[in-house]
Parts: C-alpha cells; sequence; structure tokens
C-alpha cells in the first residue's frame, strides 16, 4: 500500500498533481507496570484461583517477577487493599480478603445474589435431602399438618470456590409438590420456590450460634467459631411453604436494615 494518496487540483493553464500523506495509526496507550500487577492479581483473586485467606507472593517476589522496583508493586498492593480484595498484615504479608456480604434483614434475598453483588463466581451443591412425613417438631415449629409430607434439603452455597452459606431447609410439599421431583442442580431451592409459589408474609429471626459438627465441616470451618443464623419461615396465606436456616461464617457477614421515619 502507498504511504500517501495522489490528489489532482486543477488550476489555471496547468494540472497540479499534491501528495497528502496518511497518517500513521495511533498506538494505544501503555499499560504502567503497576497496572499489570494489580490486574493479573484480581483476575486469579476473582476467578477464584487465589481463594479467600490465601498468601500472596511478598513484595520482593513480585518485584523479581515482573522486573520493578518495589515502589511499584506496594502501589498495587496499597489499590488492591482499598478495593478490600486483599488484607496486609504487618510482618506476615499480603493475604486474599474474605469478602464481606451485606444483607437486608427485612428482605428475602437469593444467595446467589448477594454472591454475584461480591463480583466472584457462584456455585451451590446438594449435600443431603430427604422426604417424611411432619415430625412433632416440624408441626410445633413449621405450623404443618400432622398428615403433611416434608421435604428435607441441606445445600451449600460457595463463592469462588470456597462456602459461603449452609442452607437447611424445610418444604411443605402441600404447599409446593413439584419439589419432591425437583433435582435443584440448576438453581437452588430458595431461587426455585421464588419462582414457584409466592408468599404474603414472612418472618426473620437473627441470632449468633458457635459452630458444630457437621455444620463446621460444611463450612470448612474449625469448630467453635461465631456464626451468624438466619432463621426465615415464610407463608402464602395460612399455608406454610417452607422454613430455612442459613448459617454464615460470622467474620464474612452482616446485616444491614434500612428504615423510613414512619416505620418502627
Amino acid at each position: 500500500m502507498n504511504a500517501a494518496a495522489p490528489m489532482r487540483k486543477r488550476t489555471k493553464g496547468a494540472d497540479v498533481t499534491l501528495m497528502t500523506a496518511k497518517r500513521p495509526p495511533r498506538p494505544a496507550p501503555a499499560v504502567s507496570l503497576h497496572q499489570k500487577i494489580l490486574a493479573d492479581i484480581e483476575a486469579r483473586i476473582l476467578s477464584g484461583e487465589w481463594p479467600p485467606g490465601r498468601r500472596i507472593p511478598f513484595e520482593h517476589e513480585l518485584t523479581a517477577r515482573y522486573q520493578c522496583s518495589r515502589m511499584t508493586v506496594s502501589k498495587a498492593l496499597t489499590r488492591l487493599a482499598g478495593a478490600g480484595l486483599i488484607e496486609r498484615r504487618r510482618k506476615a504479608g499480603s493475604f486474599v480478603a474474605r469478602p464481606h456480604s451485606h444483607s437486608a434483614v427485612l428482605e428475602i434475598q437469593d444467595v446467589r445474589a448477594e454472591v454475584a453483588a461480591l463480583g466472584l463466581p457462584y456455585r451451590h451443591e446438594i449435600l443431603w435431602r430427604g422426604k417424611r412425613r411432619a415430625t412433632r417438631a416440624d408441626r410445633a415449629r413449621f405450623g404443618v399438618g400432622p398428615g403433611d409430607w416434608v421435604l428435607g434439603l441441606t445445600c451449600r452455597h460457595d463463592a469462588a470456590q470456597r462456602p459461603f452459606c449452609l442452607e437447611e431447609r424445610l418444604i411443605n410439599l402441600s404447599a409446593a409438590p413439584e419439589a419432591a421431583d425437583e433435582p435443584f442442580a440448576e438453581i437452588s431451592p430458595g431461587a426455585w420456590l421464588a419462582g414457584r409459589v409466592p408468599w404474603t408474609r414472612a418472618e426473620h429471626r437473627i441470632s449468633a450460634a458457635a459452630t458444630r459438627g457437621e455444620t463446621a465441616r460444611a463450612l470448612k470451618i474449625a469448630e467453635g467459631l461465631p456464626c451468624l443464623v438466619v432463621e426465615r419461615g415464610a407463608w402464602s396465606g395460612q399455608t406454610p411453604v417452607t422454613r430455612v436456616r442459613l448459617t454464615y461464617p460470622g467474620e464474612a457477614h452482616e446485616l444491614v436494615a434500612r428504615f423510613t421515619p414512619g416505620q418502627s
């Protein structure tokens, strides 16, 4: 391709050929080294490759890897800490931060939406399920009848391949009979119910508890660590639909409620 294209211009008594040079393409703006370090570490955290609690390379290791100054590395780590992605601990190094989730006390939120709000990849897994006649305890706590069938489910929700929340749910099969045959492989029990059975009344109970036994093992945390426990019940008219116990590691979750002056 020619670097210049001829243009003919007619003047009085003569034709003059002018040469107009084509402008070379403008080069893409260069990415600074600290931005590259920041983007590399951020991508590994958000993809789940570096899970919460993992120590990221020390500053001198990053300096050697990227062939740059300590100041450049420190600038990138400061930005990551400011964004809440890492925690910098004096003399110990930098670690991937455990994401903090905010739930509204007065709303029923899908756990998947909570994880998505953190910008992390989500998955869920059904750990246990069982169909049975309602027990005396079910009737007392849930309001189902003595002849009603219920479906019990234990589901773990993960954020970036780390346990985020343990869901222990009871579904009244008189209110949602299709749940008995639903595998909940593509959609979690709570999200499935929200799309199938409209609720007209709900209640929340919020407490703190030390993690024990199967709950601690499912969340992959040590026994005795504090957890935030949210118990919810939902009804459609006078018919109980579901009761669920959601257990979150206490250090990674907090509840937020907003009120107007007219509310009490």
